[in-house]
């Protein structure tokens, strides 16, 4: 599947890979217009200094309305959407029967009756089948993939480059509104939201498929004026590993709980039910057999998904779920479900291509959040 920026991306250059079966860009290795040439690490260090575009909207979208629609929401999601009120954004989990998670998303919450879910972009389809089958109250649930794009502004001049654009919106953190883009407002309405995922202050913006490009192109016209620049999802993986953010597929998964995943604070397990509540209520009475934590490279190693995580024995105590070399600390960090009774900052090993590379036990984020 393509976004509905996919033609701009190829005629820039983008380097195009599959997200979820989505063909996204991963950089920029080339120059686009005034912007010179970017690449992972410019366009990572771009975001942290100044500020990034991203086009995202791979990412799901549903949209469930109707009388019940809280109660239908907070008996499958493991977080309790009554802790936010109307206008504000939740991160929430959607677990199976033995607590594995199936996916990891937002919803956003209009009023009672009224939500929009951002699921990720291969379980889009399987969030829309669960809630269809449980859907017996009669609420409209529509799988709106294809009917929105998704455009993330992250880094400490995002509001400055939105500024540019006639843009003046004044969020809390997980809140959102919907705007018209002064003196374009035949793109519609935008919703745009405090929210990211890169650990930088930043935005969210939701428009219509349709209007999707047209309000890329204001941006990318707007981004070069405050420093900025075009980034791909690249540059979004780098800075969510260096946040320590569980991305679905390596630090959750189906057989990946969100108590193993560190995601226990998105867990109401005080609510009555929910989906895989009684497995999420057992494994924390019983204590979790592996927990996430972060490992920082000690010598020249960087960590990758998959290596076995080795204590001072040789005996195998975990392992990396994500690893990468970090353009902020210029070194090799990583993620890694280990024995939930190694302590922080013990020395652990990894075997990179048949050399042992030291690493230490530490709690992410690697570097300061600045979301707020």
């Amino acid at each position: 599947m393509e976004s509905p920026l996919f033609d701009w991306h190829s005629s820039a250059g983008a380097k195009l890979a599959d997200f979820g079966g989505w063909q996204m860009p991963i950089e920029y290795p080339k120059a686009v217009g005034a912007l010179t040439a970017g690449g992972v690490i410019a366009e990572h260090t771009a975001v942290r200094e100044a500020v990034g575009i991203f086009d995202v909207s791979h990412l799901g979208k549903i949209e469930v309305s109707g009388a019940g629609a809280l109660m239908f929401l907070n008996r499958i999601f493991t977080n309790d959407l009554d802790r936010i009120g109307h206008g504000s954004a939740q991160y929430n989990l959607l677990c199976d029967a033995s607590g594995g998670a199936i996916d990891d998303l937002i919803i956003y919450r209009y009023d009672d009756e009224k939500f929009f879910l951002v699921p990720n972009a291969a379980n889009c389809a399987s969030v829309f089948a669960v809630l269809e089958k449980a859907n017996d109250l009669g609420l409209t649930i529509k799988n709106a993939h294809h009917d929105f794009g998704v455009l993330a502004v992250q880094g400490p001049k995002s509001k400055e480059l939105l500024a540019l654009l006639g843009v003046s919106v004044d969020l809390d953190y997980m809140a959102f509104s919907e705007v018209t883009i002064p003196s374009h407002e035949d793109l519609g309405s935008v919703i745009i939201c405090r929210t990211g995922y890169t650990g930088e202050f930043g935005y969210e913006l939701i428009p219509a498929w349709d209007s999707t490009l047209p309000l890329w192109e204001l941006l990318v016209a707007a981004v070069e004026k405050v420093g900025g620049r075009i980034c791909g999802l690249g540059a979004r993986d780098t800075l969510r590993t260096e946040m320590g953010y569980p991305l679905h597929g390596h630090e959750l998964s189906l057989s990946i709980t969100p108590l193993q995943a560190n995601t226990g604070w998105a867990v109401a397990l005080k609510k009555e039910n929910f989906h895989g509540h009684d497995a999420l209520v057992a494994e924390k009475a019983n204590g979790v057999p592996r927990i996430l934590r972060g490992l920082l490279a000690q010598d020249r190693g960087i960590p990758r998904g998959g290596m076995n995580v080795l204590d001072a024995t040789g005996a195998i105590v975990g392992e990396v779920t994500s690893g990468t070399f970090s353009p902020t600390l210029k070194t090799g960090i990583g993620l890694a479900l280990i024995k939930p009774d190694i302590e922080m900052d013990a020395e652990l090993t990894i075997d990179v291509r048949g050399r042992s590379s030291v690493v230490k036990v530490v709690k992410p984020p690697f570097v300061a959040s600045h979301v707020r």
